[in-house]
């Protein structure tokens, strides 16, 4: 690269047409005008969207799942050693309701609304919320396989968003990165109660 006057150097020339990688200024304020009613939506968005607000519906039911079967847990577990294992679950549920706000606040940026209904939830979801009548082993369990569908999940999302939405992409990322940690926690609490 040469230097510029000032000492700046010419920026990086990416196309055919020897114009910055960027487009003209002019021309990008342009097209920001146009479709303003679009928020955060640009011309430009790799995917389609009413897809991609799909797949992000089926993630918010997983987390609005996997926020009541964790609740349940953390009060209904019993036992002379559940109040530790309790405790996880509270902590997983507040952590699930995060991921939860975090998807739903996606789906608005895309331009679509967040299905928060009831009805049909465990259909939309990839996990289920599993039975009522679970001893606190049972509970891990249930837990465990949750959070592993949820990890193969989140992981064919990533590869679906790819480079053609990372905002979603990143954000996915760092939800299988807390779902592996509770993988994690829960298998460790699997083997410290298994037997018991």
């Amino acid at each position: 690269m040469k230097r510029a006057p000032g000492g700046y150097t010419d920026p990086i020339v990416t196309t055919t047409n020897n114009q910055p990688f960027l487009t003209d200024v002019k021309e990008l304020r342009r097209r920001a005008r146009e479709s303003i009613e679009k928020g955060a939506l640009t011309a430009d968005y790799g995917l389609d969207v009413n897809q991609a607000i799909e797949l992000l519906q089926g993630a918010l039911a997983t987390e609005i799942v996997c926020v009541l079967r964790y609740t349940m847990h953390s009060i209904a577990a019993s036992g002379i050693s559940s109040e530790g294992v309790k405790d996880e679950f509270a902590q997983h549920a507040s952590e699930e309701r995060e991921h939860m706000e975090q998807i739903a606040e996606r789906i608005n940026q895309l331009g679509g609304t967040p299905n928060f209904n009831p009805e049909g939830l465990l259909t939309r979801s990839a996990s289920e919320y599993g039975k009522n009548d679970l001893d606190l082993v049972g509970m891990i369990k249930e837990n465990l396989v949750a959070e592993r569908i949820a990890i193969e999940h989140y992981r064919e999302l990533i590869a679906f968003f790819g480079d053609k939405d990372s905002t979603t992409r990143t954000m996915l990322e760092e939800i299988l990165a807390v779902e592996e940690e509770h993988a994690n926690d829960m298998s460790d609490l699997l083997g410290s109660h298994a037997g018991k």
